[in-house]
């Protein structure tokens, strides 16, 4: 169980993120036309989950927006949005913002996911949502970077996440 902070206060993850190296569990979460969508989807890519609270927050949609921009040259990087929001929700957000090189993707149907990458939030008033965190999978959906990032309400390290994203794309 990771503990991380929010508003100053300390909260509980429902466990750790995927181990470096380990092969990413696979999910089933929803996308804007409510289709489930599974890591075969992307399968061949390099992927970066941009695991977010809410899209509706001002950490998580600059979150968004900067991985929109830095992945706009990578046809062979993928970023999967991945919220507790819903899909029509996470669709207006995009469509709005004019996000076009993220797959925003809802975990709605199935809180599986939350779980098995150990980031569901499990006490506070936050919970049932997601901690913000960044993990990176290569070609074959082995584990190459995580961050649980220590306060919510910060963003992730994105250089250092596309660092991890750009050196498995090389290989």
């Amino acid at each position: 169980m990771a503990l991380v902070t929010f508003g100053g206060k300390m909260i509980k993850t429902s466990g750790d993120l995927p181990a470096l190296g380990s092969r990413a569990p696979d999910f089933c979460l929803v996308d804007g036309q409510l289709g489930d969508r599974t890591l075969d989807n992307w399968a061949r890519k390099v992927k970066i989950l941009n695991i977010v609270p809410s899209f509706d927050t001002p950490v998580c949609a600059t979150s968004v927006r900067r991985f929109n921009q830095e992945v706009e040259k990578e046809p062979m990087l993928v970023v999967l949005g991945i919220s507790c929001d819903l899909p029509f929700a996470q669709s207006r957000f995009c469509q709005n913002e004019g996000i076009r090189n993220i797959i925003p993707l809802s975990q709605m149907r199935d809180r599986s996911f939350g779980r098995d990458y150990g980031v569901e939030i499990v006490d506070s008033p936050m919970a049932g949502l997601l901690s913000r965190a960044v993990v990176v999978l290569d070609r074959e959906n082995t584990v190459v970077y995580t961050q649980q990032v220590a306060d919510i309400g910060n963003p992730p390290d994105y250089a250092a996440a596309l660092e991890a994203a750009r050196a498995a794309l090389a290989k």
